[in-house]
């Protein structure tokens, strides 16, 4: 099922990303010859009008085909194009039009997912987005705050003892064969960890939780691992409540998370760079298309919403990534397009094509590595 979710919402994304392109193209009179999801090779199409529509093998991505927006094709079309062809057809291409037209046509897939995300968020807040404690939006007020699972640690005695992500701790005590009257109600992520690490002290019974998932209470006891003399369950909790706002509340809460997320996202990536350039960086902090499947697990376990929210940061982290002023993204194509306009005239189509080549193979050998990694950690 997570396989299934995760497919769903990289092919929304993709659509979200790739329609910005599209449409943006459509309303300056560009004529738009494909429009495909994932990368070749292809796997089926149809032609509707003069663009076709097709479905390819390789469904990390996508792309919109613009005529003329190929680098030598675009000079071709300076050199000869219009000897062979009408005026017209030339009109219609990428080239053709002024450098802030092609720049928001490049420009709009970035925007498209930025736009996305903020609906995406401002339909959690309308709806009830699950909220940290203490990060929820001024002058909102929380309702049914818990202390919930937000990670189990794999082979931990709460994996073992069937604890998920997802379910609100309503009570532990310790030890459990006791009838002591040491039994902490609506505990915080304080109590908790304070319990367990007397657990050393107060002798063997194990831990006593009950919880709520779905709806229903449920009872576990559970004995912690001793590791480096700290007893542990294995698990990472958070105080979460239910923030939900009228409509006009949450669009505006819905654009702040949007930009707060963006920043923290553009930060991130920036260390991340930074420390790879410094020799210090490490794929144990990257997560690849093997990973997100195991983090939409999680997100669909805490139910739609946070599904909903989780799609959003992806679109935010889709957008930021090609916004790089790398070959082969959208910042790469909008870097040349900078330098066209300072330079004055087309840089050479051969040293363009070469360099978008190298990008891609690049990114794609980065996937790769990626995925590998992920798979190593999930084993």
């Amino acid at each position: 099922m997570s396989v299934i979710i995760f497919i769903i919402i990289l092919l929304v994304l993709v659509l979200v990303h790739e329609s910005g392109h599209f449409f943006t193209a459509k309303s300056f009179g560009i004529r738009v010859d494909e429009f495909g999801f994932g990368f070749p090779p292809k796997l089926f199409s149809k032609k509707i009008g003069e663009t076709e529509y097709s479905i390819n093998l390789l469904p990390f991505g996508g792309f919109v085909k613009i005529f003329g927006e190929n680098f030598e094709e675009a000079d071709t079309m300076d050199v000869g194009f219009l000897k062979e062809n009408s005026k017209q057809d030339y009109s219609r291409s990428l080239t053709s039009k002024p450098k802030w037209k092609q720049a928001l046509v490049l420009f709009a897939g970035i925007f498209s997912n930025f736009l996305l995300a903020w609906l995406l968020f401002s339909f959690g807040f309308m709806s009830g987005l699950p909220t940290s404690a203490g990060a929820e939006p001024t002058g909102t007020k929380l309702s049914d705050v818990h202390l919930t699972v937000v990670s189990v640690l794999a082979k931990s005695p709460a994996e073992s003892a069937g604890l998920k992500v997802g379910d609100k701790i309503l009570s532990i005590s310790l030890p459990a064969s006791s009838k002591s009257t040491d039994t902490i109600e609506n505990p915080n992520p304080d109590q908790v960890q304070s319990l367990i690490a007397s657990y050393g002290t107060q002798g063997a019974g194990g831990v006593a939780i009950k919880y709520n998932r779905a709806g229903k209470e449920n009872y576990i006891i559970m004995n912690p691992d001793v590791i480096g003399g700290k007893p542990h369950i294995g698990i990472s909790m958070d105080m979460i409540g239910m923030a939900k706002l009228p409509f006009f509340t949450a669009l505006w809460q819905g654009m702040r998370l949007d930009w707060y997320m963006t920043q923290n996202t553009a930060v991130g990536l920036y260390t991340l760079i930074a420390d790879g350039i410094r020799g210090k960086g490490s794929f144990a902090a990257v997560t690849g298309p093997v990973g997100m499947v195991g983090i939409v697990g999680d997100a669909y376990k805490f139910g739609f919403v946070y599904l909903l929210s989780f799609a959003a940061l992806i679109s935010i982290n889709l957008a930021i990534i090609n916004l790089l002023p790398f070959p082969a993204l959208d910042g790469g194509r909008l870097f040349f397009l900078l330098i066209e306009k300072i330079k004055g005239s087309r840089i050479n189509p051969k040293v363009a094509n070469m360099a978008n080549m190298i990008g891609f193979s690049v990114l794609i050998l980065l996937m790769l590595i990626i995925t590998y990694h992920d798979v190593i950690k999930f084993f």
